[in-house]
């Protein structure tokens, strides 16, 4: 880590001593100007020009002022110094009236005035000005023009720009070495590069700046091979570099994907000793984070003669993007003491750092420092902001700072619209991509990712074909990750088929759409489909990664395939050097607990680099209550219970079924009542159908929706039907202790019958039906809707909690292992 350096201290302590007092008007009075004798002016205006230039040098604006009020006479020289004095003040207000009350005006005044509004960035004023400027038979000069077109950087300029040049050209200025760099400049930022390399190759005269502006021109235009190719045509012709040249040849290497070709910059910089300087340095810097080069980065970072803010944003920044966020975090709490301007920290880097790992409070420490500096007004800021906040599922936060956003691009709809996905509320978000599109802003590939992740979880099939539609006319189809996600959309909704032939139908695949393929397969409970394209990806030279591995495991775990998932599981690290996740732990457990190997699953826990985590443990518990385990499942549950934080009520349900299932009734009432006492809840269960573009939503034992009492006839009309199959209800999913008559009428209006029943009388004869669950359905739903299927002749697709099921002519697709 670099040390703190006290010489940047020492100068914020400086500018902490006693200002020196003005120097009066009776002081600079002594001073003798001898040019006014030599040019045989008028004595008291020149001395008093004099003096308002050297308190203007000083910095005493208002003294100078002063003065310049009081001369008895003036002539353009002093009007000319007291408009310069305000354009550098930043005071444009004041400089513009003191012009506009001039009589007598030179090129000398217009081009002050002219560089005013080209400061602030007001190229269309500036421009305005340069011709009233023509207007008034006043001849520019190449300073003037030079002035100009420095502040023409913008591509809606590119009309004004021309004009400017016909201008040069007929004023006889083309042979101008300062006016020729300065168009090649202007083209350049433009995007007009034909035009920059014509003026280029037609100039006389060409010196270093000429180079160093095609070179950035080109390398900021992607053209790589152009901008190397001029700076070794520069070095042949024995211009000498300077730190822009290199600054645009690095960010030319950035494109290049060589990082030798870098490597070798680096070491010319070395030689030529421009390696200390800091603009080359930064430029470096941001060469090597662009490679993810840490250790490099890190170490010329730490060898930088000079530092300052935009070292200290890449190097942060390079941290931040590589996930080492405590080096991060500590460079950016070194960068605090030092003197760099605060309002050009890397906010918009640390909010998105505090979004990652969901740090609400580190995130509204950095909200607070960005306010007190104003850079939260700052559009990239609060682009951030709004995505850490909604990362962070503080809505109300997020949406008070995007409504109050001067401009909502694509960047903070996107960020709102995901935090709202993310953290499961769906209809929100779609909500605000239907704002969003009425607002005329544009989605991009990350929008169409969250809003298809949206009608996924909500397995809305009709909703994700219209965002199909949506996709292609937006032109994001040959996009990989758009197609990725679509093929993941529907897979989530139960329709395989398209998942399969959206991916057949790819130009282009890379490891993401292969995973989306191979998790399709995982998620409806095809281990064969999902085993065949891991390995059919391998064969087409992709490298699997530590998602592949994950839908994998998941696969096998779900099928019943342990020695599969073993020699996966030995595979991953021992063929493709991926280290294990807790995650992918936790399958292996899953898997073990499954088919009942629980000594097995209790050593690899214990030989794991980490403690087992909740989810491991509810794995464990599930086991228990299928293979009744009751010894094990008191161990995990005591694990569960004595966890200061537990996502849900999952736990202390699974262990109530377990006592309930068993018949004691007692440790029944007495988990429920550890349950209140710790103020967790359970979930409801609930399950939702689509039926004509409308979700209709069930619980159990709904009477809320207003067909209720066809459902009802129906699911008794089914019940006779299942009875003469041979159906018997399995009155140990009924967890209450009741009467057996209650207990088997209770079963019949689980969530997910009630949602078939729905669909049966909604739907035409034959049509598949879709059913959503939010949980894991119990064991007697799952062996009555495979007797329903039978008797309806339909396919039934259930996709609850853990996976889908695929439910035809009384067969589950699970095998009845799930």
């Amino acid at each position: 880590m670099k040390p703190y350096r006290p010489a940047f201290a020492l100068k914020n302590f400086s500018s902490l001593a006693p200002s020196k007092p003005p120097i009066s008007v009776q002081n600079v009075e002594t001073f003798i100007d001898a040019r006014s004798i030599k040019t045989g002016f008028d004595p008291n205006t020149c001395r008093s020009n004099f003096m308002v230039e050297n308190l203007l040098r000083k910095g005493y604006l208002s003294t100078a002022r002063q003065v310049f009020d009081q001369m008895p006479s003036r002539n353009t020289v002093s009007t000319n110094m007291m408009i310069s004095g305000y354009v550098k003040s930043g005071d444009l207000l004041k400089a513009r009236h003191m012009f506009d009350t001039m009589l007598d005006r030179t090129a000398v005044t217009w081009t002050i005035i002219i560089g005013g509004y080209v400061q602030k960035s007001q190229f269309h004023e500036a421009f305005k000005l340069f011709a009233e400027m023509r207007r008034h038979d006043t001849q520019p000069d190449p300073v003037t023009f030079a002035t100009l077109l420095s502040g023409c950087n913008d591509a809606e300029a590119d009309n004004e720009l021309v004009q400017v040049h016909g201008l040069v050209l007929k004023l006889g200025y083309h042979s101008s070495i300062i006016i020729c760099n300065s168009l090649v400049d202007s083209y350049c930022k433009t995007d007009h590069l034909d035009f920059a390399s014509r003026v280029f190759e037609d100039m006389p005269e060409r010196d270093s700046v000429s180079f160093n502006a095609l070179i950035n021109g080109f390398a900021k235009d992607g053209l790589t091979e152009d901008a190397i190719t001029l700076f070794l045509q520069m070095q042949n012709l024995g211009f000498k570099p300077s730190d822009f040249t290199f600054a645009g040849v690095l960010s030319a290497a950035i494109r290049l994907n060589d990082l030798t070709f870098g490597q070798q910059i680096h070491g010319f910089l070395v030689k030529t000793g421009f390696v200390g300087n800091v603009f080359v340095g930064n430029a470096l810097l941001d060469f090597y984070s662009k490679y993810d080069c840490l250790v490099e980065a890190g170490k010329l970072f730490d060898e930088m003669p000079d530092l300052d803010g935009i070292s200290y944003n890449v190097i942060i920044t390079c941290y931040a993007w590589s996930g080492q966020h405590e080096e991060a975090i500590s460079l950016f709490r070194e960068l605090q003491f030092t003197g760099f301007k605060r309002r050009q920290f890397p906010f918009a880097t640390m909010l998105s750092i505090a979004a990652n790992v969901l740090d609400l409070r580190m995130g509204q420490q950095i909200h607070s420092l960005a306010t007190v500096t104003t850079a939260d007004s700052e559009l990239v800021v609060g682009n951030s902001l709004v995505d850490m906040y909604a990362k962070c599922g503080r809505f109300e936060e997020a949406e008070k700072i995007f409504r109050s956003l001067a401009k909502r691009s694509t960047v903070p709809w996107t960020a709102i619209i995901s935090g709202y996905v993310q953290r499961g509320f769906h209809e929100e978000g779609l909500n605000l991509f239907n704002e969003m599109h009425k607002a005329g802003v544009r989605a991009d590939q990350a929008t169409f990712a969250s809003i298809l992740k949206a009608s996924a979880n909500l397995a809305s099939l009709s909703l994700g074909k219209q965002i199909h539609s949506f996709v292609i006319r937006s032109g994001y189809m040959s996009n990989v990750f758009s197609g990725s996600a679509l093929l993941d959309m529907y897979a989530k909704c139960g329709s395989i088929k398209d998942s399969i032939q959206l991916f057949q139908d790819m130009s282009e695949r890379n490891i993401v759409s292969w995973n989306a393929l191979i998790s399709a397969h995982a998620q409806n409970g095809d281990a064969k489909a999902t085993l065949d394209s891991f390995e059919k990806m391998v064969q087409s030279g992709f490298q699997p990664d530590s998602v592949s591995f994950l839908s994998v495991l998941s696969a096998c775990s779900h099928c019943g395939l342990v020695q599969e998932g073993l020699r996966y599981f030995r595979t991953m690290t021992r063929i493709h050097n991926l280290v294990p996740k807790k995650e992918h732990y936790a399958s292996m457990v899953d898997m073990l607990c499954r088919s009942g190997q629980f000594n097995e699953a209790e050593k690899l826990m214990d030989e794991m680099p980490f403690d087992p985590d909740e989810i491991m443990w509810s794995s464990v518990l599930n086991s228990c209550r299928i293979h009744k385990n009751q010894e094990l499942a008191r161990k995990a549950a005591d694990q569960l219970f004595s966890m200061e934080v537990l996502r849900d009520a999952a736990a202390y349900v699974s262990m109530s079924n377990i006592y309930a299932a068993a018949g004691q009734w007692d440790n029944v009432g007495k988990v429920k009542k550890a349950m209140r006492e710790r103020g967790i809840r359970k979930v409801p269960a609930y399950s939702w159908v689509e039926i004509r573009h409308k979700l209709h939503v069930f619980s159990a034992n709904d009477m809320l929706h207003p067909q209720m009492e066809e459902i009802r006839k129906k699911i008794e009309m089914l019940s006779k039907q299942m009875e003469k199959e041979g159906y018997k209800p399995d009155t140990s999913c009924a967890l209450h202790d009741v009467d057996e008559n209650i207990k088997i009428e209770s079963l019949k209006y689980h969530s997910e019958r009630l949602a078939i029943a729905f669909a049966l009388i909604s739907t035409p004869e034959g049509s598949p039906i879709l059913v959503i669950k939010n949980l894991r359905a119990c064991t007697d739903c799952h062996a009555a809707i495979k007797v329903i299927s039978k008797i309806i002749r339909r396919e039934i697709t259930v996709r609850d909690s853990s996976r889908f099921h695929h439910f035809k002519d009384g067969i589950c697709s699970c095998g009845d292992y799930w």
